[in-house]
């Protein structure tokens, strides 16, 4: 979905039921806070743990949204369903171990927040679908028709649009919809930020695990690389790639939990 057909959805969706869609962006707001805050957040406490106080000194170890959210990356978020934070100031020159190697770490750090995220708000969202659903519903769709965000299902899970009488514990939805667009929004985040662009951590993996640090970022060169990601952004150059790599790492790791489970 682009920019605009998301918008034209949202604005019919709130003239035709307003508090719906308030009560849809409220799940969505903290979803997004949460998502990013914590991939900031583990950043600082990498790079912290590692020798560089930067990020403490600077107030960036806080669950307080105004020190993160970048303004651009939060509105690509909220319009394009990925985006960025503010990245976590951090002085390679503080650290106290091998250099290639901790960089490593602090760049991982948020990634690998995200997808312990993603992982165990869908694992908790398994283990609510034969709770939340009636029997007949789970045999007639199949639990991973309800879970998986290709699903039929899942729009209407995610957008409160379930008639209650088909679920078991009604009060669950409210949970139901949480854990699947937490763990949605987790998961993409992380597989964005794995993509080897810079300034993007996966960038720095890349360089430190196979070219061994031989590229170095100068100011123009990290600002050219913003301009360049800004670019592939916003023309949806990246949206479709995105999409194939979520929905293979998410169609994995479900079709795993539902096996383990019973319910595959």
């Amino acid at each position: 979905m682009n920019i605009l057909n998301r918008l034209q959805a949202w604005w019919n969706w709130l003239t035709a039921d307003p508090v719906g869609f308030l009560v849809f962006m409220l799940y969505y707001a903290v979803a997004i806070l949460l998502t990013l805050m914590l991939h900031e957040i583990a950043h600082g406490y990498v790079a912290y743990r590692c020798g560089d106080p930067t990020a403490k000194m600077m107030g960036r170890l806080t669950l307080d949204p105004r020190k993160h959210l970048d303004p651009i990356g939060t509105l690509c978020l909220v319009l394009l369903g990925f985006g960025w934070a503010k990245p976590v100031p951090v002085n390679p020159r503080n650290f106290k171990g091998n250099y290639r190697r901790d960089d490593f770490l602090v760049s991982i750090a948020g990634v690998t927040t995200n997808l312990t995220l993603f992982i165990t708000a869908l694992f908790l969202a398994t283990l609510i679908n034969p709770l939340l659903w009636d029997g007949e519903v789970l045999a007639y769709y199949g639990a991973k028709e309800l879970l998986s965000s290709n699903g039929q299902a899942f729009g209407a899970i995610l957008y409160g649009m379930v008639d209650s009488s088909l679920l078991k514990t009604p009060w669950l939805m409210h949970v139901q919809r949480f854990l699947l667009l937490f763990s949605s929004m987790n998961l993409t985040i992380a597989v964005f930020n794995l993509l080897p662009i810079p300034p993007l951590d996966g960038f720095h993996v890349l360089n430190d695990l196979i070219l061994k640090g031989k590229l170095t970022m100068n100011r123009q060169f990290f600002q050219g690389a913003q301009i360049v990601l800004l670019l592939l952004v916003f023309s949806g150059a990246l949206s479709s790639v995105l999409t194939f790599l979520t929905d293979a790492v998410e169609g994995g790791v479900l079709n795993l939990f539902l096996l383990l489970e019973g319910a595959a």
